[in-house]
C-alpha cells in the first residue's frame, strides 16, 4: 500500500524475503526445483518423515543432497510453513564451501537466528569469517544473521561488523550495513552515538543503493540531527530520480521535514502569487520577473527540492507521487501546487486500498483550496461498485468543492445517491446536504424542501437522518419554517428511529410558541407511551414536558407531574437524576432555591445553530501521507512538522566540493571528447539529456526500465555501476533502440541511391550512438564478471577490455554482408545488436522475405537460413471434449490439434472442430460469439446455417496462444443460446517440427545455455530402451522434428515455439540404464514443462 511514514516502520528490513530473492536470482535452478517438489509441499506439515528425511540429507555427505534438502527448506518457508526444528540440522552447513548452499543457509538463519538464539550463537565466528568472504551477497548475508540475534552479549561484535561493513566496496553491502543499524539501535540504544558516526559516513555514500536506506536509519535513530544532511542535501536532491521507489519516499518524508526548518515560507503576505494563474509555473521568464517585483526571493536549494521531486509525480509507485504530493503542499508557493492535482487524481483508478488513502488527502486538501479540484468533479462521482468508505470520502469531498456555480450539479447526483441501496452511504448524504445548505444560503431552501419530501421515504434509515438533519438547519430561522415542525409532527407516530423521535421532540419543545396547539398533544401521546421509549427519547419527553409547563402550564400542568412521577421510578439514573432536577427547576416550593426564579431563561434560552463542518477540518495539523494523518490521532514514532522559521537559517552550510565536480562533469560530457572520464563521476549532466530530448531519443518508459533493472542488477551483484544515473541509462538504451531502426533501414535502402551529406551524418550518428552501446555493454559485463570477485574496479577494467576486443573482431565477419557503399553506415553497430552469423542472399529461396526481415531485427537469431520447417512426425488423433451434449442441449463439441501450419495466421496454432447434434431438432446458426476472446487471438470458423439432428460437421480455427498454456475462452453460440468453453493446449502442441543437420542442431544448442537450458536424469524401463521406442515417445508428447545423428545413444529433437518462433532443442543421451533428457530453449518455461512432459513419457520413476 501507500507508504504511510509513520516513521516507526523499519524500512525494507526483510531480512529473509530479500536474501531469498537474492539466492534465488544468483542460483537460476532454485525456483525449477522448488517448483517441481511443490507438490510434496503440503505434506511437510504433517509428515513427520519428510522431516527426518531432510535432517538426513543434511548431514550426508553429498553436497548435492544437502543442496536439494535446503531448497525444499526456502520453499517450505515461503510458503509460510514453521520449519525451526531443523535448525541444529542446518546451522552445522553454515560453514560449507559450497557458495549456493552457503546463501540458502543465510536465507534460512535470517528467518529463524531471533527464535534459536543459543544454536545460533554457537556459529558466530563463522559469520565473522563470512563478513570477509569475497562473494558481496555471502558477506552482505552474514551481516543480516548476525544483526538478526538479538542478544545484548554480541553487541559489540555487531558494532564492528557494521563499521566495516560500511566501507566495504560494495554498495549491496553498504545497503545492508545501514538496514543492521535500526537493528542495532532498537537492540541497544545506547550505542547511538557510534551508530551516528557511521550514519554520517554512509550519508556520503555516492551510491543510488545505499542513500534510501541509509536515510530511514538516520530517521529511526536521529532525526532531530539536520546538521548531518546539510552537506549532503544537494546531493539527495539530484539523486532522488534514480533511488529506487522505495527509498523515494524515505528521503521525500525526511527533505519535506528539514526543509521547513530551512527555508523562509513560500506563503508570506508580502509574495503574494496570482492562484488563478497558472503561467507563473510554467514560463520560467514569467516566474523570474514575479520573484523580481516581490520582496520573496526563493532559496536556490528550495527551487532545487521542488524541481527534482516534480518528475516523480509521474512514478508508477503510489508511494512516491503521494510523498511528492505532500511535499508541494507543505513546502511549493501556493500557485504551484495545483501541478498535483492531476497525478492525485491519476491514483484513484487504482486498488481501494490506496483509493483510501488518496481520498482522505484529498479531502483534507479541498477544505483549504476548493479550486485545486473542481476541474476533476466528476472524477469523485460516486461509482456502484466502490466500497463503502470509499463512497463516504468522495462525498465529503463533493461536499467540499461545492459552490454557487456546481452546487445544482453536486445536488442532482445527491439526489440519486439518497435512493443507494447502501443504508450507511444514503444517510452520509443526506449529511452532506444538510451541510452543503449550511454552507450555500442560496439553496438552503431547496435543501429543506427536499429534506421533508424525504420524511415521506420508505426507508427508515433515509427518514431518521433527514429528522435529525432539518432539526440543525431549522436552528438557523425556525420563525420561518412553523410549517416544517407541523408537518414533521403528524409524521411522528410513523417514525420508530430513536435519534429521530428525540430530534422531532427537541424542535416541539425548543419552538413550543410557534406550534401551541400541537406541542400539548404530542406530549398527550408521549405520557401514554413514555415507559416504553428508548432512553433518549425519553429525556426528550422530560425535557419537552418541563419547557411546555413553563410556557403553557394551564394545559400541560398534570401531564408534566404524570411524567415526572414515571421518570422518578425509571431503571436509568440518568433519566432518575434529570427528573428530580427538572422537578426542582420548575416546581417552586419551600426547599427550592432561588435558581427556579430562573428556570425559564435557564431551559428557554436561545441556543446556537449547531455549525455543519468537515470531519476532515483538523486533520490538516498531521503532516500529509503519514499514518497519524489517515488515523487523525498521534501515532507512535510520529515526527512533527515544524513551523517556518522567520529568518532563513545561513545557506552556506549546504556548500560543498561536489559541485564544483558535477560542474566538470557537464562541461566534459558537452564536449564528449572524455566518455571513460565521465562514466566514473555519480551524476548525469543535464546537457546530454536536453541533446537527447532535442534528438527525440530519449522516453521516459526506458528510463523507468531502466532504473527498475539498475536497482535489480545493483542488489545482485558487486558493481560501481549504482553510481550512474538513469538518465544516462535511458541514453544508452535509447541510443541502442535508435540504431536498430537506423541499422534496419540502412538494409532496406542498400539499392537505392543516398546523397553523400546525408550518408555522412548518418555514420556519424551511428558511430556515437554505438560508442554509448558498447559502453553499455562493458558495463554489464563487468557487473557480471564482479559478483564472484568482490572487486569491482579490476572487473570493470577486463570487462571494458574485452569489449573492445569483441568490437574490433566483429567487423571482419560482417563484411561480406555488406556492401562497399555501406561500410560508414552499418559501422559497429550490427556488433550488439545483430548476431555473429550473417544472413546471406543466397539461400533466402527457402524462408519467405517477411520471414527473414522479421529475423534480421533480432537480437539472438536461433532460426538461420539452415532451418526448414518439416512436416510432424506423429499426429495424436486423440480428441478432447469442448462441450458436452447435455450441458449444449443437444450439441456437442470436440477438438483435436492437427499439428500443422495454421493457414489463418503464422503465429496460430491449428485445431479441428467437430460438431454434432444429438437433438431431436435442428441446430441453426451455429458461430463463435464476437466478444469471445478473452485475450488471445482467435480466428473464427464461419458460421453453420443449418445442422440437422444426429448430423456432425468438421471445421477449422486457429488461435494463438502467445505461446501460454493459459486456457482460450470463447463463447460457442446457436442462434437461441451462448456457451462458454474453453480450449487448454498441452505444451507439446504449442510447438511446430523443423529439421537441421546434426552441426547446425550442436551450434544452436551451445548458444542456449545457463538459464536457457533444462535437464534431467531419469532411470528407463527395458522396454523404452530402444531407439524407436524413445522417438515415439518424445514426438508424441511434442510435435518435434526429429533430427538424423551419427551416435546411437544419443536422440534430437527441433522445433519452435508458433507465435514467436523460438528455437526448441530436444536431445535424449542413453546411459544404461540411466537417460539424461536436455531441454535448450529461450522460453524457459516452456522448457520446464516439455522436461516434465518428457519425463512422464519415458518413465515415471526419477533419480
Amino acid at each position: 500500500m501507500l507508504g504511510m511514514s509513520a516513521n516507526s516502520v523499519s524500512y525494507n528490513d526483510q531480512g529473509s524475503v530479500e536474501s531469498g530473492v537474492d539466492a534465488a536470482q544468483e542460483n537460476s535452478n532454485i525456483p525449477g526445483s522448488i517448483s517441481s517438489g511443490g507438490a510434496a509441499f503440503s505434506l511437510f506439515s504433517a509428515d513427520y518423515k519428510k522431516n527426518e528425511d531432510l535432517k538426513e540429507m543434511l548431514e550426508s555427505n553429498k553436497e548435492s543432497l544437502k543442496l536439494e534438502a535446503m531448497k525444499r527448506i526456502v520453499g517450505l518457508i515461503s510458503k509460510g510453513k514453521n520449519a525451526s526444528e531443523l535448525f541444529p540440522a542446518v546451522v552445522k552447513n553454515v560453514a560449507s564451501k559450497n557458495i549456493e548452499l552457503k546463501k540458502l543457509v543465510y536465507v534460512y538463519l535470517v528467518r529463524y537466528a531471533e527464535e534459536q538464539q543459543d544454536l545460533a550463537l554457537l556459529s558466530i565466528s563463522t559469520f565473522q569469517r563470512a563478513l570477509k568472504d569475497p562473494n558481496q551477497l555471502i558477506r552482505a548475508s552474514a551481516l543480516r544473521v548476525l544483526s538478526s540475534i538479538r542478544v545484548p552479549i554480541i553487541v559489540p561484535i555487531m558494532m564492528l561488523a557494521i563499521k566495516e561493513a560500511s566501507t566495504d566496496l560494495s554498495p549491496y553491502v553498504r545497503k545492508t550495513a545501514a538496514h543492521a543499524i535500526q537493528k542495532l539501535y532498537s537492540l541497544d540504544p545506547d550505542q547511538k552515538e557510534h551508530l551516528i558516526e557511521v550514519i554520517e559516513k554512509l550519508l556520503k555514500d555516492k551510491s543510488t543503493l545505499v542513500a534510501g536506506s541509509v536515510v530511514m536509519a538516520f530517521e529511526e535513530v536521529c532525526p532531530d540531527r539536520i546538521d548531518l544532511i546539510h552537506k549532503n542535501y544537494r546531493k539527495l536532491c539530484n539523486m532522488l530520480v534514480d533511488v529506487e521507489e522505495w527509498g523515494q519516499v524515505v528521503i521525500i518524508h525526511m527533505l519535506t521535514r528539514y526543509a521547513r526548518t530551512q527555508f523562509v515560507s513560500p506563503w508570506r503576505e508580502d509574495a503574494v502569487f496570482d492562484e488563478n494563474s497558472e503561467k507563473t509555473f510554467y514560463d520560467s521568464e514569467e516566474e523570474r520577473r514575479v520573484d523580481e517585483s516581490k520582496p520573496y526571493i526563493m532559496d536556490p536549494d528550495h527551487r532545487l527540492l521542488l524541481r527534482n521531486t516534480k518528475p516523480l509525480l509521474q512514478s508508477r509507485n503510489t508511494a512516491v507521487v503521494m510523498a511528492v504530493s505532500q511535499l508541494y503542499w507543505h513546502l511549493a508557493p501556493k500557485h504551484e501546487i495545483t501541478i498535483v492535482t492531476k497525478s492525485l487524481v491519476r491514483l484513484l483508478r487504482s486498488h481501494r486500498e490506496v483509493q483510501y488513502v488518496v481520498l482522505q488527502n484529498i479531502a483534507t486538501m479541498s477544505i483549504q483550496r476548493k479550486g485545486m479540484f473542481e476541474p476533476f468533479m466528476k472524477s469523485f462521482y460516486v461509482r456502484s461498485t466502490d466500497a463503502t468508505h470509499i463512497k463516504t470520502l468522495k462525498l465529503e469531498i463533493l461536499t467540499n468543492l461545492a459552490n454557487e456555480a456546481n452546487i445544482s450539479t453536486i445536488l442532482r447526483e445527491f439526489q440519486t445517491y439518497v435512493k443507494s441501496q447502501d443504508k450507511a452511504f444514503a444517510a452520509a448524504t443526506i449529511q452532506a446536504i444538510g451541510r452543503c445548505a449550511t454552507n450555500i444560503s442560496e439553496v438552503t431552501d431547496t435543501c429543506l424542501n427536499g429534506l421533508v419530501l424525504l420524511l415521506s421515504n420508505r426507508d427508515e434509515t433515509v427518514v431518521a437522518e433527514s429528522v435529525v438533519v432539518i432539526k440543525k438547519l431549522l436552528q438557523t430561522q425556525p420563525s420561518q419554517h412553523s410549517d416544517i415542525i407541523k408537518h414533521m409532527a403528524k409524521l411522528f407516530d410513523n417514525i420508530t428511529i430513536p435519534m429521530a423521535r428525540a430530534s422531532i421532540l427537541w424542535l416541539m419543545g425548543e419552538y413550543c410558541e410557534h406550534v401551541p396547539k400541537i406541542a400539548p398533544d404530542v406530549l398527550r401521546k408521549m405520557a401514554k407511551t413514555f415507559t416504553s421509549e428508548e432512553d433518549i427519547v425519553k429525556l426528550q419527553i422530560v425535557n419537552l414536558a418541563a419547557k411546555l409547563y413553563l410556557t403553557n402550564s394551564k394545559q400541560t400542568k398534570l401531564l408534566t407531574q404524570y411524567i415526572l412521577n414515571l421518570g422518578k421510578y425509571d431503571q436509568n439514573y440518568d433519566i432518575r437524576d434529570r427528573t428530580r432536577f427538572i422537578r426542582q427547576l420548575i416546581v417552586p416550593n419551600e426547599k427550592s432555591g432561588a435558581l427556579s426564579k430562573y428556570a425559564r431563561r435557564i431551559l428557554m434560552a436561545s441556543k446556537p445553530a449547531p455549525v455543519l463542518q468537515s470531519a476532515f477540518k483538523d486533520r490538516d495539523r498531521f503532516q500529509l501521507g503519514t499514518l497519524s494523518h489517515t488515523l487523525n490521532s498521534h501515532a507512535t514514532g510520529y515526527l512533527e512538522l515544524s513551523d517556518w522559521p522567520a529568518v532563513a537559517p545561513d545557506q552556506s552550510v549546504r556548500n560543498v566540493e561536489v559541485v564544483e565536480l558535477v560542474k566538470e562533469t557537464g562541461a566534459a560530457a558537452l564536449g564528449k571528447s572524455k566518455p571513460a572520464k565521465s562514466d566514473k563521476k555519480f551524476y548525469s549532466d543535464s546537457e546530454e539529456e536536453e541533446e537527447d530530448e532535442e534528438e527525440g531519443s530519449s522516453s521516459e518508459d526506458s528510463s523507468g526500465s531502466s532504473e527498475e533493472s539498475e536497482s535489480e542488477s545493483e542488489s545482485e551483484e558487486n558493481s560501481d555501476d549504482s553510481n550512474k544515473s538513469s538518465s544516462s541509462q535511458s541514453e544508452k538504451s535509447s541510443s541502442e533502440s535508435d540504431s536498430d531502426k537506423k541499422t534496419q533501414k540502412n538494409k532496406k535502402l542498400q539499392h537505392k541511391p543516398a546523397s553523400k551529406d546525408r550518408k555522412q551524418k548518418n555514420g556519424n550518428a551511428v558511430k556515437n550512438e554505438s560508442r554509448s552501446g558498447s559502453e553499455s555493454g562493458s558495463e554489464s559485463s563487468s557487473s557480471e564478471s564482479s559478483s564472484e570477485s568482490g572487486s569491482e574496479l579490476d572487473s570493470n577494467s577486463d570487462s571494458g577490455t574485452d569489449q573492445k576486443k569483441n568490437t574490433k573482431s566483429k567487423p571482419v565477419q560482417s563484411k561480406p554482408v555488406t556492401k562497399q557503399v555501406e561500410k560508414k553506415e552499418v559501422s559497429l553497430l550490427d556488433l550488439d545488436d545483430f548476431s555473429p552469423a550473417p544472413v546471406t542472399t543466397t539461400k533466402s529461396s527457402i524462408l519467405s522475405p517477411s520471414l527473414l526481415s522479421d529475423l534480421q531485427g533480432l537480437s539472438v537469431s536461433p532460426t538461420t537460413s539452415a532451418l526448414q520447417a518439416s512436416s510432424p512426425v506423429f499426429v495424436p488423433e486423440i480428441s478432447h471434449e469442448l462441450l458436452h451434449r447435455m450441458t449444449g442441449k443437444g450439441l456437442s463439441a470436440q477438438y483435436r490439434f492437427t499439428r500443422q501450419p495454421c493457414i489463418y495466421g503464422n503465429s496460430m496454432v491449428s485445431l479441428q472442430l467437430t460438431l454434432s447434434n444429438s437433438s431431436d431438432q435442428a441446430l441453426e446458426n451455429i458461430h463463435i460469439s464476437e466478444k469471445s476472446s478473452t485475450g488471445q487471438n482467435i480466428h473464427r470458423f464461419s458460421a453453420i446455417e443449418r445442422l440437422e439432428p444426429q448430423a456432425s460437421v468438421t471445421v477449422s480455427m486457429g488461435v494463438d496462444f502467445n505461446d501460454s498454456t493459459q486456457a482460450a475462452h470463447f463463447q460457442l453460440c446457436t442462434k437461441e443460446d451462448e456457451f462458454s468453453v474453453s480450449i487448454q493446449p498441452a505444451v507439446g502442441e504449442l510447438l511446430l517440427p523443423i529439421t537441421m543437420s546434426e552441426a547446425d542442431f550442436t551450434k544452436e544448442q551451445g548458444k542456449l545455455v545457463g538459464m536457457n537450458e533444462s535437464s534431467a536424469t531419469i532411470t528407463m524401463t527395458p522396454e523404452n530402451v530402444s531407439s524407436q521406442s524413445v522417438n515415439r515417445n518424445v514426438v508424441s508428447a511434442a510435435n518435434l522434428g526429429v533430427i538424423p545423428s551419427n551416435q546411437e545413444n544419443i536422440h534430437r529433437f527441433a522445433g519452435k515455439t508458433v507465435s514467436s518462433g523460438s528455437l526448441v532443442l530436444v536431445s535424449v543421451a542413453l546411459k544404461d540404464p540411466d537417460a539424461l533428457i536436455t531441454v535448450n530453449t529461450e522460453k524457459t518455461v516452456i522448457g520446464s514443462m516439455l522436461l516434465r512432459q518428457f519425463k512422464t513419457a519415458l518413465t515415471n520413476i526419477t533419480s
